[in-house]
């Protein structure tokens, strides 16, 4: 549990805040797997607030915030329902945000059932590394599969 601040512990954490730094929060939601992963991305200013951009990983976030960044090769759009207290378990974390990105945020649209990779091109063996050529010809093959 967080210690309350006082002049002998300035540094500790008031129990009732209604603010939070961005990178914390992050971290604590389990969107990243350490606080120094989220305060990288913080101080990037690939991180958005209420569509603003973010160049310090100590900018302030309350509950009704929206927050836009990338994460993988997607685009997260999050708002934040509630500051956390902790790094908690994963059922917890979810409780602390809802998920707008409509793609995501639907049921049955999860990883499962998004869109596939490209099969890996079949070559014969012993044939080799493919040439220049082949390689365009596999990337074309690879971008029109659905």
């Amino acid at each position: 549990m967080a210690e309350a601040a006082s002049p002998e512990n300035p540094r500790a954490e008031k129990p009732h805040a209604d603010k939070q730094r961005v990178d914390k929060w992050l971290w604590r939601a389990r969107f990243f797997k350490t606080r120094g992963l989220a305060a990288e991305l913080a101080g990037s200013g690939r991180l958005r607030i209420n569509s603003e951009h973010v160049a310090k990983p100590a900018q302030p976030v309350r509950p009704g915030d929206v927050l836009t960044f990338p994460q993988g090769d997607r685009i997260r759009v999050i708002r934040i329902e509630a500051l956390g207290h902790r790094r908690g378990p994963a059922p917890e974390a979810r409780a602390l945000y809802t998920d707008l990105d409509q793609a995501t945020a639907a049921p049955g649209s999860g990883p499962e059932s998004g869109p596939r990779p490209a099969p890996a091109a079949e070559r014969d063996a012993g044939a080799g590394r493919p040439t220049k050529k082949e390689r365009r010809e596999i990337d074309a093959l690879r971008r029109d599969d659905p």
